[in-house]
């Protein structure tokens, strides 16, 4: 492992955990849903099971609702929700062949941001979770599910992107470079996707379809509801909405249609490789410079293994503290003992960091300690850790900084364009039979 393998891996890519907490909200709807144990599709060498199908049928319902926005009817509904099993399934897949597992550790931590983010203690988000009639086995399947689903995403897509020192360069050199501290903007999206191998008829049917819908958000339709009917986008069954993204961030393509667009608008037409787009502008925000806290940092990383299981790591990290606090050197600790080789040779020197550099347990850990002070054993993806951090500063945009920042958005940006893409592409090379549903 080096330095970047403790890089977080949000920063390759972002995932969302709404739609677990949607998922776990259990409602009754007025159309009669019976939960039968018989296939809705067949995935390859993989089943999705009606009484599933029901299940999230009912759970995306209830969420659509009481986020104020009309629900489809049932059938439509469930053919949008089955797309979106179909698709988790081909991921899942995938991440299971690949190896992906997803440690209890990560599990607990997402449940206590999950807790934080609805201002509740862990203990009241778990009653939260029982009295709304699921069970924290369910909770953290899902849990689960999405971090796969979002490693698979990032391993499969952003694998193949590549920004070259000139192209970060030019972009740097462009005006659309130097508006790096431009306002982020919020966004829903409607999307008719086109197969690779679509025909030109098939092509014309999609721009079609796009255009009909058009000229319903013209007429005052609800741009949600129709995202939720129509959309092939992932973000259909949120009603097309895309959160806040950073302008550098968004495909050219989006850019170039947003120009002068009010808040309250939605573009033309927007053909991209997945198919065509419409797009919403919501809001736009910031735009001004921020300073940036920076954290001069070093660490000493353990990993259990067949010789020293868990509680022996902790035990020597733990040792190793008390001895950097009796007066032993951390340089010469650090590189006799750390299992970071990117760092280990520096005396476990990290340099500057800035937000979002590393996984949220070492972030966390940098911001809560004191000046100096060497933090207790603490666990990561990658290990055990003990952790000092000897400087910090506020900074604003330094060369290096900004360079960091331009290369993130032009991965993002490539990243948003190749992601429906692919997904469309395992779509298509799956074998999928659907039931009557």
């Amino acid at each position: 492992m080096n330095l970047w393998n403790i890089f977080n891996p949000s920063q390759k890519g972002a995932f969302t955990l709404s739609f677990i907490v949607c998922a776990l909200v259990s409602t009754s709807i007025e159309a009669k849903v019976a939960l039968l144990d018989r296939v809705a599709a067949i995935v390859n060498d993989d089943i999705v099971l009606q009484s599933e199908l029901n299940q999230r049928t009912v759970s995306v319902y209830s969420s659509i609702q009481k986020s104020g926005t009309q629900p489809p009817a049932e059938d439509i509904l469930k053919k949008q929700v089955l797309e979106r099993l179909i698709s988790e399934r081909l991921q899942l897949n995938i991440g299971f062949n690949a190896g992906v597992r997803i440690a209890d550790q990560e599990i607990d931590q997402t449940i206590s941001r999950l807790a934080a983010d609805n201002n509740l203690s862990v203990q009241d988000y778990i009653a939260q979770v029982h009295a709304s009639g699921s069970t924290m086995t369910a909770l953290r399947q899902d849990i689960a599910n999405e971090m796969i689903m979002a490693q698979v995403q990032q391993g499969s897509v952003m694998r193949g992107i590549h920004i070259s020192d000139q192209e970060l360069n030019n972009f740097l050199n462009s005006q659309e470079g130097k508006l790096m501290t431009s306002p982020e903007i919020k966004l829903g999206q409607i999307l008719i996707s086109v197969s690779s191998a679509a025909t030109t008829s098939e092509i014309n049917d999609a721009q079609k379809k796009l255009d009909s819908i058009s000229e319903k958000i013209n007429q005052g339709d609800d741009f949600k509801q129709l995202a939720i009917v129509n959309s092939d986008d992932q973000s259909a069954l949120e009603g097309g909405n895309l959160g806040w993204r950073k302008q550098a961030q968004l495909p050219s393509l989006f850019t170039e249609a947003l120009k002068g667009l009010k808040p309250g608008e939605v573009t033309k037409s927007i053909r991209s490789g997945a198919g065509f787009h419409l797009l919403k502008l919501y809001e736009r925000r910031g735009g001004e410079k921020n300073l940036i806290e920076q954290h001069f940092a070093r660490h000493i990383l353990l990993k259990p293994n067949q010789v020293r299981d868990k509680a022996e790591t902790v035990k020597f990290l733990a040792d190793l503290r008390k001895k950097i606090l009796a007066g032993n050197d951390f340089f010469a600790l650090a590189k006799q003992h750390s299992e970071d080789p990117g760092s280990a040779l520096k005396g476990g020197d990290l340099g500057w960091s800035t937000p979002g550099l590393f996984v949220p347990e070492f972030e966390q850990t940098m911001s809560s300690i004191a000046l100096n002070e060497i933090s207790e054993p603490f666990q990561s993806q990658f290990g055990w850790h003990i952790l000092q951090v000897t400087e910090r500063r506020m900074q604003d945009f330094s060369d290096d900084i900004l360079r960091n920042r331009a290369d993130n958005l032009l991965r993002q940006r490539k990243y948003s364009e190749e992601l429906q893409v692919w997904l469309q592409k395992i779509r298509d090379e799956a074998y999928v039979e659907i039931k009557e549903i």
